[in-house]
């Protein structure tokens, strides 16, 4: 059986939604999903993972939710070498605004700067 994290960002509640959405579809390929909120989940434990998905809205004028700025800085700040780590990204949002799924462009950018390599892009 294979595991995978599942990280969430959300300011309303959509993204923990569609998180716990992925892990129920993952669970039916006998694939083992753990939900987690970014705000909980610490980054040193990120290049251990192995295979990690990245859920998030994007809030206000292209903005990180409260929720997933926490795991950016903390991302930022350690500089976490990711080289080994397999990542995929859903992003929400309203594409009628000019910033649609800036925030999983923002993380999405932070993790392949750190080496990962993104899955299903």
């Amino acid at each position: 059986m294979t595991d995978v994290t599942v990280l969430f960002g959300t300011e309303t509640g959509n993204a923990e939604m569609v998180a716990d959405d992925i892990a129920s579809a993952l669970g039916e390929f006998d694939i083992e999903a753990t939900v987690v909120g970014m705000e909980d989940f610490d980054v040193a434990d990120l290049a251990a993972s192995g295979t990690v998905v990245l859920v998030t809205s994007t809030y206000g004028e292209g903005e990180l939710p409260a929720t997933t700025q926490p795991f950016f800085d903390a991302m930022k700040a350690a500089e976490p070498d990711l080289t080994g780590l397999r990542f995929g990204a859903f992003g929400l949002g309203d594409s009628t605004y000019d910033t649609y799924n800036n925030a999983i462009d923002i993380l999405v950018g932070a993790v392949t700067d750190a080496g990962a390599t993104q899955v299903g892009a």
